[in-house]
């Protein structure tokens, strides 16, 4: 049996895919609105913010355990949006961490989003806080940041483990709003029952193209959706096919699609 990695066809595919990305990205370069369709949990976040201010009463966004990797690099994106909104609006913005190195990139951006508004005497360092790099003396910080504080609203994006569903129903039980991401599927579950929004799968990777709307990002999400869409159409393609091959070996006696894809020949 001979396995073909990559073939014209499949080489080809490729192409039209990036070239589809680029050109999506030079469109929106160019100013042209693009479509998203609307995630509830990230349109969510403003009205968050904004119910917080009207309470006079704080709010509190988590990493959970994450390091400095692609997950923290996304949930430092939706960091921003939220602290370019708290400083407009004058409130406080409390983020407990539970990992050193992404305390100064944490404190960076905050920095940023409250001198974008041209708020940076407002601005607290004091607020961002290195709890624990243990996981439930971590928790149990933040439960209790949640408990002293009365957070008005509370963001979980990031990677989270056991303390996921600690940390949402002490959210919970002060009465907060809740919007909670994560890529970790054991924890979705979790989140979905005690939080008031959750962004599922991929969604957790656009956010930062959604909410910047910035055009290079928003070119490529859209880029890649449309991506998806011939994979998925081919993969529905093969599958047909190879059902009608099985039951009607003599009406189709070669696989030509298997063979065009770079299957098993």
């Amino acid at each position: 049996m001979k396995t073909e990695h990559a073939n014209w066809f499949e080489t080809l595919l490729w192409f039209v895919v990036s070239a589809i990305i680029v050109l999506a990205i030079l469109t929106a370069r160019r100013g042209r609105t693009l479509y998203i369709r609307p995630i509830p949990g990230l349109a969510a976040i403003d009205e968050a913010v904004g119910r917080a201010t009207e309470m006079g009463r704080p709010m509190l966004f988590t990493f959970g355990l994450a390091g400095i990797d692609i997950v923290s690099m996304q949930a430092l994106a939706v960091l921003s949006h939220i602290a370019r909104i708290a400083a407009r609006l004058g409130n406080r913005l409390i983020v407990p961490l539970a990992d050193v190195p992404l305390y100064t990139l944490t404190e960076e951006v905050m920095r940023e989003a409250w001198a974008a508004e041209g708020k940076q005497d407002a601005f607290r360092s004091d607020d961002i806080r290195f709890l624990s790099d243990q996981q439930f003396a971590y928790a149990a910080g933040v439960i209790g940041l949640l408990n002293r504080e009365q957070v008005a609203s509370a963001f979980y994006f990031g990677y989270f483990y056991a303390e996921s569903l600690l940390l949402a129903e002490s959210g919970q039980q002060v009465g907060a709003i809740q919007v909670a991401g994560t890529p970790a599927t054991t924890q979705i579950p979790f989140f979905i029952v005690a939080s008031d929004y959750t962004i599922i799968g991929d969604e957790y990777y656009a956010a930062s193209a959604y909410l910047s709307r910035e055009p290079t990002l928003l070119g490529s999400l859209v880029g890649q959706d449309i991506g998806k869409g011939i994979l998925i159409f081919l993969i529905v393609l093969g599958t047909i096919f190879a059902l009608l091959h099985g039951f009607f070996p003599r009406a189709l006696p070669h696989n030509w699609l298997a063979d065009l894809l770079g299957g098993a020949s």
